[in-house]
């Protein structure tokens, strides 16, 4: 009955007379990531969302991921409270099947494959750009469910100092300091942060009595630096710099009440671009960037893992004629791991070259891309993408794409001596593995206009080879099959100073060997937000609801319940410079859980105070 209630609520949403929302300016916003080259968001073929500046500090949110929860097609399974472990899931599928990148440099573990999203705080992001379905013909490895890409923060216009500072629930104290601008030819920007919180215990000791009941904290401290100096207007350097130091506390099922563990996360960016724009249709992008995950584990558990990837690319935008661009790279990843396990190998090197055409045609548009990524260790995969749209009627387009993608097996599949799950069995790595497969078909329905955007989205991928545990428990294989249909309907709209936002995600995500569903994925899944701004408040409520999951991928798995979540905002513009903000989330208190015996925080309280 709940969810029922949640679509009718957002169907009316949607339904709210067209012609009285005034105009915004947010439809014509210039993305990157859907095509790796500037594209306006109501002309992209790939299902895209967008979050901005404003929006972001709208949210009161601290970390991404508290803002992805409220988006179509993602869900987020955290073990416990701020900075535990989380699993992302867009479009139902796994964490280590959605690429994340910042300022378009990866920084996932290539042991594991996902990135630790957790650790990665809001005040040092400016925009989070998110692409849903198969991309790998545009970024390679891991885009099956789709990519994130954080933008952090850069300078421009007069040299200004921004600070905010405040504290919550749980001894939650939050702090951020930037300064940035632009000078001549330079502009800057350098911000830092820091969030601590005294948090909740882990997991519940009334289900796992070996649990430790203390409360578990988390420590979180990030620099950004970004510098570029345009020597004039068709040629410019960027260097940026991102890290983030974090210290989390966690429970472990399987030692005593009184054992201890810390995990100590380093998450690292360098980058330095060189943009030069050759001539009138031709523009070049040189790029360095070294990403990093260094996670080292202490206490009742000691062990350490770190990835380097080292990547090189080069990129060729052309403008062959109006609305006719086409798109033509180079790139090079080196991947290296260094542990205190024994890997077989701790090396590998990947060469990759793609290419893309977007075109429009009147009312129509196409998009085609392909890619082939060259892997030192088991070979090339090739992938590509077709899309196509069509506008017709006033404001209203159709898309359609097909599509195919790639996950690499990881340092684990591959090479791992053996992998403890703490449940008394182990297993080996398979150096002859395959990487993951994947085919995916999908057709939308748009409508944009005077400050509004529906979106309808179809999805159906199919995932082959998947690596799982073998039936003996000895080593991994490719051998299980994944299904994931479903529809995505959004709605962005602006009624004078009244602002909505609205999903709702049906998808049946299942194993097509056992017809069980995916682990900790729902079957339906949505979020209505509303905001108003009145004189110096603006004023927000955020409805989140999520469906049954089951917990692990066998018949006995426990059954997460379904659950309803409210959320409040408030921010108060005390004069050009100050403003009060303030963040409830869960009012009610209510019970749930995303990972079976972890616990949630519950209601929590957060209020601050900004300066810009």
């Amino acid at each position: 009955m709940k969810h029922k209630l949640i679509t009718i609520a957002l169907l009316s949403a949607t339904a709210l007379p067209i012609t009285v929302f005034a105009e915004t300016s947010n439809l014509d916003e210039i993305v990157i990531t859907a095509t790796r080259m500037p594209q306006a968001l109501h002309k992209t073929i790939a299902d895209t969302t967008v979050l901005s500046e404003q929006e972001i500090r709208d949210s009161g949110a601290t970390d991404v991921p508290t803002l992805l929860r409220s988006m179509a097609g993602v869900e987020v399974a955290q073990s416990g409270g701020m900075g535990s472990q989380s699993g992302t899931y867009m479009r139902g599928t796994n964490s280590n099947q959605v690429l994340v990148l910042i300022d378009g440099v990866r920084v996932n573990s290539a042991t594991t494959g996902a990135t630790a999203i957790e650790h990665i705080m809001l005040d040092n992001v400016e925009r989070i750009e998110v692409v849903r379905g198969n991309v790998s013909s545009l970024y390679g490895s891991e885009a099956i469910g789709g990519v994130i890409q954080l933008f952090t923060k850069h300078g421009s216009g007069v040299p200004t100092i921004t600070a905010s500072a405040g504290g919550g629930t749980h001894g939650t104290q939050r702090y951020a300091a930037g300064f940035s601008g632009e000078v001549d030819n330079t502009s800057f920007s350098l911000s830092a942060s820091k969030v601590k919180t005294d948090g909740v215990s882990t997991i519940n000791p009334q289900i796992v009595p070996n649990a430790n009941p203390n409360n578990n904290g988390y420590d979180n401290n990030t620099i950004n630096v970004q510098i570029k100096h345009a020597f004039n207007t068709d040629h410019a350097v960027t260097a940026s710099l991102f890290s983030t130091r974090s210290n989390t506390s966690f429970d472990s099922a399987y030692g005593l009440p009184t054992d201890l563990y810390n995990t100590q996360d380093n998450i690292d960016k360098v980058s330095l671009a060189s943009d030069d724009q050759i001539n009138e249709m031709w523009h070049s992008q040189l790029r360095i960037a070294q990403g990093a995950d260094d996670s080292q584990t202490y206490g009742a558990l000691a062990y350490r893992y770190k990835t380097q990837s080292n990547q090189y690319a080069w990129q060729n935008n052309l403008e062959l004629a109006e609305g006719q661009k086409l798109t033509f790279a180079a790139e090079n990843l080196g991947q290296s791991v260094s542990s205190d396990t024994l890997y077989a190998q701790t090396t590998r090197n990947v060469n990759s070259l793609l290419g893309g055409y977007t075109g429009e045609y009147g009312k129509q548009q196409v998009q085609l891309n392909l890619r082939q990524d060259n892997y030192s260790d088991f070979g090339s995969v090739n992938t590509g993408l077709l899309g196509y749209g069509i506008a017709f009627a006033d404001s209203w387009r159709a898309t359609g794409s097909v599509s195919n993608a790639f996950k690499a097996p990881t340092f684990n599949d591959l090479y791992y001596p053996f992998q403890d799950f703490g449940g008394g069995y182990t297993y080996a790595g398979n150096p002859k593995l395959k990487p993951e497969q994947s085919q995916n078909q999908e057709v939308g329905l748009h409508f944009a206009s005077k400050g509004q955007r529906v979106d309808a989205v179809y999805f159906d991928n199919h995932i082959n080879d998947l690596i799982a545990i073998n039936a003996s428990g000895s080593t991994v294989i490719n051998i299980n099959q994944a299904e994931i249909s479903g529809q995505e309907l959004s709605y962005v709209g602006d009624f004078g100073n009244k602002h909505v936002k609205a999903n709702l995600t049906f998808q049946n995500p299942r194993d097509t060997a056992t017809g069980l569903l995916l682990a900790r994925r729902a079957k339906e899944f949505a979020n209505v937000a509303a905001s108003h701004d009145l004189g110096e408040w603006n004023m927000g409520t955020e409805f989140r609801y999520s469906g049954e999951r089951q917990d692990n991928n066998t018949a006995t798995s426990p059954t997460l319940p379904s659950y309803t979540l409210v959320n409040l905002t408030a921010r108060y513009t005390i004069d050009r410079h100050f403003n009060l903000s303030a963040r409830v989330d869960n009012v009610f208190n209510s019970s749930y859980s995303e990972a079976y015996s972890y616990n949630t925080v519950g209601r929590t309280l957060f209020v601050g105070v900004n300066y810009q």
